[in-house]
């Protein structure tokens, strides 16, 4: 195959005072014309630090000191800026994780292609530019590209944004893409949808491909060859299947076993009276796309009825848009329902006034996706946990003793009392979250995504967290996720949604065995290396089979 990168020897220091030197040292690997190469590790492994090295978009601070980056028989660390950026956009592209933050929000989509362009095509007239855009919208499926070219990013889904990204990538015909995370926010549907067209385009195009991931799954759907990254330094390097099949260090097979859903389903639903039931809960929102523009009518509940029974895990799984998180939200009032109940016991919380509701919110607590943007950054996460148990008439002393005691209780140190959340990794914060959850003693605690945005090491230690709590404590679990495999792991049960209505409701092994539904066997067969796995299990099971025979 013809090579078209080349990564010899490289090292990236780190500004001093960090937790390490290097964020990446003694580097080597390539990049063939017409392959995908996975770079697979956790937050802090040094992915993203690679890839900007590429492109010469390290901050400057950050150095990189030592080795070779080879395109197209140049050094790339030893180009000019203008060299660079001559070559950035153009012949090596990039496709950022967070689609919202790389697009310009105050300008159209269509319009921020059409520069892509011609920074890089002088010869192109507003026509031939136009036309061009339209195109590769069609290309990257966008459906009706003449009409979505003139949207902005806040009117497109997570999946229309990251197409329009990958348009914007794809403008100038380059030889290396190079994907950051691009898939990881994304529901499990619209994650197969973007896969399958890398791989299209990478067919269609000869391109090489750089993709970066945490996802063991993903890496065993798309990857060529995959290389494991720790700490900045290499573990494994080899064939995808080789690695996966058979792999020889430590830590990617940790990474492997960390993949959630992978085990048999054991949880079993809980019999007995309702300790939540929700009944025919509907809402409706109106929104407009412009000034002048009709209402549009979004369904987000559409006559939603659910039990959940004490000490059970209810997962609640669907696409991006099909009332998940519209669910949670109204079993709290913070969203409030158009119609419908939800009762905890005999009361009926959608017409609770407000001293009793604000004694169902102690008794239910929600813990969100975000932890970077759920704590106040100018609070110690000590001071973020015990406010909730003051306000509710606790002793200041009291209260952080508990906090202190909380924070053992999910895997931190006390001392953290004192520290603000920026000090914190994500995983870390999450914790913080659950505790603060945790310290008013409820007993439904309702989990928004808590999980999705975290590497795939760190969720399977905050999934065990939430079952051992839950085994301590009696807890009753809504938990709300669109990867299927999450909710294998975790729940007694399963009800998957679709725009605003309960289309299958099944215990996880029955769920997984036999589902019902057309929504139900698309959703699972999206999931995100199942072949794969299901081989493997396979495969490790048939010398078992012989032996027992």
């Amino acid at each position: 195959m013809s090579q078209l990168l080349t990564i010899e020897g490289l090292r990236i220091t780190l500004p001093e005072g960090g937790d390490r030197d290097h964020a990446v040292e003694a580097i080597n690997f390539d990049v063939a014309r017409n392959e995908i190469v996975c770079l697979v590790g956790e937050s802090g492994s040094g992915k993203s630090m690679i890839a900007h090295a590429i492109l010469g978009l390290l901050s400057p601070r950050v150095k990189t000191t030592g080795g070779y980056i080879g395109f197209g028989g140049q050094d790339l660390l030893t180009l000019s800026r203008r060299e660079m950026q001559s070559l950035r956009g153009g012949r090596i592209s990039m496709i950022f994780q967070e689609p919202l933050s790389a697009l310009n929000p105050l300008k159209k989509v269509g319009r921020q292609v059409a520069e892509a362009i011609r920074a890089h095509d002088a010869t192109l007239d507003r026509a031939g530019v136009d036309a061009r855009v339209v195109d590769l919208f069609s290309q990257v499926g966008l459906p009706d590209p003449e009409r979505l070219k003139g949207a902005y990013p806040f009117q497109l889904s997570g999946g229309q944004r990251q197409r329009v990204m990958i348009a914007m990538a794809l403008s100038n015909n380059p030889d290396l893409l190079i994907a950051d995370e691009p898939t990881t926010a994304l529901d499990v549907t619209t994650q197969r949808q973007i896969l399958d067209l890398i791989l299209k385009l990478r067919d269609e195009r000869g391109m090489g491909v750089l993709f970066i991931t945490h996802d063991i799954g993903v890496v065993a759907d798309i990857a060529d060859r995959m290389l494991v990254l720790r700490r900045g330094r290499m573990l494994e390097y080899g064939p995808a299947d080789q690695v996966l099949l058979a792999p020889e260090h430590d830590y990617t097979r940790m990474l492997l076993d960390a993949v959630p859903g992978r085990g048999s389903v054991l949880h079993k639903a809980a019999g007995g009276a309702p300790m939540l039931e929700i009944s025919a809960l509907r809402k409706e929102f109106r929104t407009r796309s412009g000034p002048f523009a009709k209402p549009r009518v979004v369904v987000a509940a559409d006559g939603i009825d659910l039990k959940l029974h004490q000490g059970e895990t209810l997962a609640i799984v669907g696409e991006s848009g099909s009332g998940k998180s519209t669910l949670a939200r109204m079993v709290l009032r913070l969203v409030e329902a158009d119609s419908g109940a939800v009762r905890m016991g005999a009361q009926n919380i959608l017409g609770a006034g407000r001293a009793e509701l604000r004694e169902f919110r102690r008794r239910a607590q929600i813990i969100f996706q975000d932890p970077y943007s759920s704590l106040d950054p100018r609070m110690t996460v000590g001071e973020s946990i015990l406010r909730g148990p003051i306000s509710f008439g606790m002793p200041r002393a009291q209260a952080a003793a508990e906090a202190r005691d909380w924070l053992v209780r999910v895997g931190l140190d006390a001392q953290a009392f004192d520290r603000f959340p920026h000090e914190f990794s994500g995983g870390q914060r999450q914790r913080v979250c659950i505790a603060r959850a945790l310290a008013l003693n409820p007993t439904l605690l309702i989990a928004d995504e808590a999980v999705s945005a975290l590497d795939v090491s760190v969720q399977a230690q905050v999934l065990q967290l939430l079952s051992d709590l839950k085994a301590e404590f009696g807890l009753s679990m809504l938990f709300i996720t669109h990867d299927l495999r999450v909710a294998r792991e975790i729940a007694d049960r399963i009800v998957v949604m679709q725009h605003g209505r309960v289309v299958e409701q099944n215990e996880a092994a029955a769920l997984f065995a036999a589902p019902q539904e057309e929504y139900t066997r698309t959703l699972l067969d999206a999931v995100p290396g199942r072949a794969f796995f299901a081989r493997s299990a396979a495969l490790s099971a048939a010398p078992q089979r012989k032996a027992m025979q």
